[in-house]
């Protein structure tokens, strides 16, 4: 699955991992270990204890070059020239907030509030800088490195050996790994879920939340997480996103109807939902750059073949920015079924109106209709149309 904006997904490794491709996720988050080393501070002026942020920074091995600070709620980049390796960033957080630093293409994601914030970063091993100094990344950095990491560890463990047996199309062992791997995602949530009880009052709760539930979210679940969190969390980012989240949930959970929309086509005409009543249809969201959803695509083919003499249709919705990627994938992966496309990548209308955070992701409507499932991968798309279709 891959996420937002990048994705993606760059998250933990994401929202969501399924071992048969990591889903494309708006924010994608390495974990990283402490090693002890502490960044030397300089003494920086601040006007305001705690009303301005200050980042102090150190590469170690690399004298100059520039560093970037990306902001990734707001979009603003800000960058840095190294003075024999040193930098700073300067400036004012109305919350805490997610943010990247960047240098020669390597990133390391980092809460962003108002205090100081020292960083040592060495050369060519960003995704291993220590980034210490502030309420929320210090907590952040305990989670991972002291509360996550076992868990991070046998991730890391499975993903190697299913990459292993993927290879030798090992299909028997890929299948194992699978079911493993699903295993220590519910641990993670449970660990999540967990965490988020004890700490309503964290911003690192509603973030961790939106990271480990909001793909393909389950109504009850999710709601239950967000209105533990404290009324003060609710008003950040991240607890704005899990509001929407369980908003657009509820609007498209199963047994409702599915909200109706138009888009473009490949030749430029509009088409609608609503245009598919009277068969079964799979709203299928997807993207020619989203690595997770092109490896799903023949399964999707292999269901359209299947049944589409039954009754059976599908709607695809590219997550695309250019028109000939898009095209071009279509053709490479034979995707011979109506799509469309406003060409707005994560901003994409329908994906929007259906919370869509995370892809691949379909939803499943029936003839009336009806949303009657969601989040189908693999055999259980072709499961489910045999009980439907059959």
């Amino acid at each position: 699955m891959l996420s937002k904006p990048g994705s993606r997904s760059e998250i933990k490794t994401v929202m969501k991992k399924l071992l048969r491709g990591i889903s494309c996720i708006p924010f994608v988050f390495a974990f990283a270990c402490n090693n002890g080393d502490s960044a030397r501070v300089q003494t920086v002026k601040i006007e305001k204890k705690d009303s301005v942020y200050a980042i102090i920074g150190k590469v170690t091995g690399q004298d100059s070059g520039t560093i970037y600070l990306i902001h990734r709620q707001t979009g603003k980049t800000d960058s840095a020239s190294l003075d024999h390796g040193y930098f700073k960033f300067s400036g004012k957080a109305d919350t805490a907030e997610l943010c990247r630093i960047s240098l020669d293409d390597q990133a390391k994601t980092f809460f962003l509030e108002n205090g100081k914030i020292s960083m040592l970063v060495k050369k060519d091993s960003l995704r291993f800088a220590l980034i210490s100094g502030t309420a929320s990344q210090d907590e952040y950095n305990y989670f991972q490195n002291e509360t996550d990491k076992p868990l991070t560890d046998r991730m890391s463990a499975v993903e190697k050996a299913y990459d292993s047996a993927n290879n030798k199309k090992d299909k028997k062992s890929t299948d194992s790994l699978d079911k493993v791997y699903e295993n220590i995602d519910a641990e993670q949530k449970q660990l999540v879920a967990d965490y988020s009880k004890s700490h309503p009052k964290s911003v690192v709760s509603a973030f961790l939340i939106f990271n480990n539930f909001s793909y393909n979210a389950r109504l009850g679940q999710l709601d239950s997480l967000y209105q533990g969190l404290d009324t003060s969390v609710r008003i950040t980012y991240f607890g704005k996103e899990l509001q929407n989240i369980v908003e657009k949930t509820k609007l498209t959970a199963i047994g409702n109807p599915a909200p109706d929309f138009s888009s473009i086509d490949t030749d430029g005409k509009s088409v609608s939902l609503s245009s598919f009543k009277g068969k079964y249809v799979l709203l299928d969201f997807w993207a020619s750059w989203c690595g997770p959803c092109r490896l799903e695509n023949p399964n999707v083919v292999k269901a359209f073949h299947k049944f589409h003499n039954k009754g059976f249709d599908i709607f695809g919705v590219s997550l695309d920015e250019t028109k000939p990627e898009w095209l071009q994938a279509i053709k490479k992966d034979g995707l011979d079924w109506t799509q469309v496309s406003d060409l707005k990548g994560w901003q994409n209308d329908a994906a929007s109106l259906y919370g869509v955070k995370g892809i691949p992701m379909n939803f499943l409507i029936d003839k009336n209709g009806i949303i009657v499932a969601k989040g189908l991968r693999g055999d259980e798309l072709d499961g489910r149309l045999a009980e439907i279709l059959h």
